[in-house]
């Protein structure tokens, strides 16, 4: 059992359940968005930088014959996230796997090969080393900023460990846009760069991109999607997103 304090949220319309530190990075709106962008995730999905997992446990609800593989490094999440999974009643399909994305050997280390995956979903940290003041809370300062490399690393080891044909999908700012397309280049094809809106009236403050491992269809940027109305309720496409009930994806 974590002696982290904790605080409960309920997503998916109350189905899943998911426990996370009280203080720190909170489960919302990028870990719904993020887990509909793939309709068909196939076979073994990985949701890497999972934090508590919400992202990839979500995404199980939904494709009930995948194995689901959540991938963290901070040693005090990785508990949480493994009881999640037995919290919700998903241990035959989910693992939980404590390991530092961005060493190959690490990930090999926890069985987890290069080329396995049908599907990876990321929701990284978002500011490069230097760009922002770091918390002096280790746990926070790691949830909020790159490693050495920043996104273009992250990426290559996120692409290292999808299947030819894997699907991908990243939430990330809008203002990391060039370095994450350099990424892409001769790894994934078939980009698509969504712009998300808090509201029609502000610019974009997330983009979720997408794309597949080795195709060689061009870049595309889909309409826009505007999450609240302008009294703040949620959009009747946003709602049904974070019930479960909609997807982003084309496919």
């Amino acid at each position: 059992m974590n002696d982290v304090e904790c605080t409960e949220a309920r997503l998916l319309g109350g189905r899943l359940l998911i426990r996370q530190p009280a203080r720190g990075h909170r489960v919302g709106t990028d870990t719904m968005l993020l887990a509909a962008c793939i309709a068909e995730p196939g076979e073994l999905i990985v949701d890497a930088g999972a934090g508590v997992g919400a992202v990839g446990l979500a995404v199980s609800f939904r494709a009930k014959r995948a194995q689901v593989r959540l991938v963290e490094r901070q040693a005090e999440l990785v508990v949480i996230a493994g009881e999640n999974v037995a919290a919700n009643g998903l241990s035959d399909r989910v693992r939980v796997l404590g390991c530092d994305l961005l060493s190959s050997a690490s990930r090999k280390g926890v069985g987890l090969a290069n080329g396995s995956a049908s599907a990876l979903l990321t929701n990284p940290p978002f500011y490069e080393q230097g760009a922002v003041r770091a918390s002096p809370h280790d746990a926070r300062a790691q949830a909020h900023v790159l490693g050495e490399g920043g996104v273009g690393a992250w990426m290559r080891a996120c692409l290292a460990l999808l299947a030819p044909g894997g699907r991908f999908a990243m939430i990330h700012l809008p203002q990391a846009l060039k370095p994450i397309l350099e990424a892409c280049e001769g790894r994934l094809g078939s980009v698509r760069v969504l712009p998300i809106h808090a509201r029609a009236s502000e610019d974009a403050g997330r983009i979720i991109v997408t794309g597949r491992k080795g195709s060689r269809a061009p870049l595309s940027f889909a309409p826009a999607l505007v999450v609240h109305e302008a009294d703040g309720r949620f959009t009747a496409f946003a709602e049904a997103v974070h019930r479960g009930e909609a997807l982003l994806t084309r496919e």
